[in-house]
């Protein structure tokens, strides 16, 4: 089963392709930065790329809409 599910993260993100676009982003600002915003044993994947959609998950990164 691949963790964090689709279905969860769409309930915090309208589409997926917003999805991809925000974790992809966070990912490679984690690559730059080394920054994580939980401590590495909260993770459950290893590569930057889930651990963005697990933060996405969780609720720790904000989604800014423009009106």
């Amino acid at each position: 089963m691949i963790y964090p599910s689709i279905d969860k993260l769409l309930l915090v993100v309208e589409s997926k392709y917003e999805l991809v676009h925000i974790a992809a982003r966070r990912s490679k600002e984690m690559s730059k930065t080394g920054h994580n915003q939980m401590t590495s044993a909260d993770y459950k994947c290893t590569k930057n790329i889930g651990r963005a959609l697990e933060e996405v998950a969780e609720g720790l990164i904000t989604i800014e809409r423009k009106s």
